[in-house]
């Protein structure tokens, strides 16, 4: 299984990924995806989709062990997920959203030091994700337009709000500690992995 934990700038992906991981392994890998391939001067889509697949090629190299991978740290949409040329030969994906109001997320990055001018494309970002969490049919082409050639969109577009293949939980991060995230995200990811959570069909 492959275990997305995603969301945009400033919602806790890495933080929430390295509370969590102890409890995990060895039985899952924790990564994000500086982890796997070489990040680039200047990462695009079409490069975050094709290190995309080198997520999914690692968990299918776990899933031959009986193990499992949990990617956690990017803002990789779960559409990508599903289209990346290998992700048909998974065994399930679970996908999580991490997400918070936009006044928090300005609060955040602002602290961190994120320059003002780039906190509009964060916040438009984020509210992109949230509306791809819940409708796969909610502007594809941020993903496809100038995505990379090889991924396989037909696997879900198409697909409209309430489609039961269509499965993404949702926890706000804007009301809690960072501690309480991690503990509802572990309790999803390990209801993932015993079946009982919905996910989407390898």
């Amino acid at each position: 299984m492959l275990l997305l934990i995603t969301g945009a700038s400033g919602v806790g992906k890495s933080s929430v990924r390295a509370r969590i991981a102890a409890e995990l392994e060895p039985a899952v890998r924790c990564v994000e995806l500086r982890d796997l391939v070489p990040i680039p001067p200047l990462p695009d889509l079409a490069w975050r989709q094709r290190a995309t697949e080198e997520a999914v090629r690692a968990a299918l190299e776990l899933q031959a062990e009986g193990r499992h991978l949990l990617l956690a740290g990017d803002p990789v949409a779960p559409g990508e997920v599903l289209a990346a040329p290998s992700a048909d030969r998974l065994e399930a994906v679970a996908a999580c959203l991490l997400d918070c109001r936009p006044d928090v997320q300005r609060a955040r990055l602002i602290a961190r030091g994120e320059p003002q001018a780039t906190l509009p494309d964060h916040l438009a970002f984020a509210a992109w994700m949230r509306e791809h969490a819940a409708d796969p049919g909610h502007m594809p082409e941020v993903l496809t337009a100038a995505g990379w050639e090889e991924m396989r969109w037909e696997r879900w577009l198409g697909w409209e709000r309430g489609d039961p293949r269509w499965q993404v939980e949702v926890i706000d991060t804007g009301n809690r500690e960072i501690g309480q995230v991690a503990a509802a995200a572990l309790a999803w990811a390990t209801a993932s992995l015993r079946g009982e959570t919905p996910a989407f069909g390898g």
